[in-house]
């Protein structure tokens, strides 16, 4: 069972669908904040296994000794078949916060897909993160009575940060990809432009959330503030140090962090 977890790309898994939970009760979505966490969930799941499934024999030739199909500790048809069932329960789970929600869902979680499947390896490749982090705040609020779109703010620091995720995740991988003949966007810029992309749409994102309308900024808030710009600055450095799976989960910590700065910002999604 821990290996299966582990080919899920358990990290980012648990981080997404947290953000989404999170976003979900802070807009008062109340108990359909669990719909919103089981779709996130099964979707999230659907999109790390495929991914392992997809590219075992590319991770196979890298030695991606560390990937569970490769270190033969779950086979690829366990895989393949949790990516599917994962697929078919996000449908109904989605569905759930109403049609409109749900197609947005469904439709993010279908360019996660097509990255996996095809536009990894294209100049294409930035666009499935940044469409699906930026609709994430739609599947939110679109679940709400009245059916409201969240402001462009929200859309824009949500799509920021799908775009330097997609650059800072790809610089552990720059070797194996080569190997296996994969160029998407991070490699055709090279390793110090990624990295300068990926800490520049963080910050971004960050002051987009710092400057949204609110109810009022108090201390807490200039705290995470803070915070969130120094996780971007880590990022980098970690980066810089070549300590890219560390640079990683800061990424995911910078993330975490902007939504913080929206919740005590008193910012409002609808």
């Amino acid at each position: 069972m821990i290996p299966l977890l582990r080919a899920c790309h358990l990290q980012p898994t648990v981080a997404v669908t947290a953000i989404a939970t999170t976003l979900a009760v802070s807009v008062g979505r109340g108990a359909g904040s669990v719909w919103v966490a089981l779709a996130v969930l099964a979707g999230q799941l659907s999109v790390g296994w495929s991914n392992d499934y997809l590219d075992r024999d590319r991770d196979r030739l890298a030695g991606r000794a560390d990937k569970p199909i490769v270190a033969g500790q779950v086979t690829a048809r366990a895989v393949a078949v949790g990516a599917l069932i994962a697929a078919l329960a996000c449908v109904p789970l989605s569905m759930i916060s109403g049609w409109r929600a749900g197609s947005v869902h469904l439709a993010a979680v279908g360019g996660a897909w097509a990255y996996n499947g095809w536009l990894k390896g294209t100049l294409a490749s930035v666009v499935p993160f940044s469409f699906a982090f930026g609709v994430l705040p739609a599947f939110v609020t679109l679940g709400l009575p009245g059916h409201p779109w969240p402001p462009v703010w929200a859309t824009v620091a949500a799509a920021l940060m799908g775009t330097g995720a997609h650059f800072v995740n790809t610089l552990p991988d720059f070797a194996g990809d080569a190997t296996s003949g994969i160029r998407g966007l991070p490699h055709r810029v090279g390793p110090g432009r990624s990295l300068l992309l990926g800490f520049v749409s963080m910050a971004a994102a960050t002051v987009v959330l710092a400057t949204a309308p609110s109810s009022g900024a108090g201390p807490l808030d200039w705290v995470f503030v803070a915070a969130a710009a120094a996780a971007a600055l880590a990022v980098m450095a970690a980066a810089l140090q070549r300590r890219l799976r560390v640079a990683w989960s800061l990424t995911l910590c910078a993330a975490a962090l902007n939504v913080a700065v929206f919740i005590t910002r008193g910012a409002s999604l609808i």
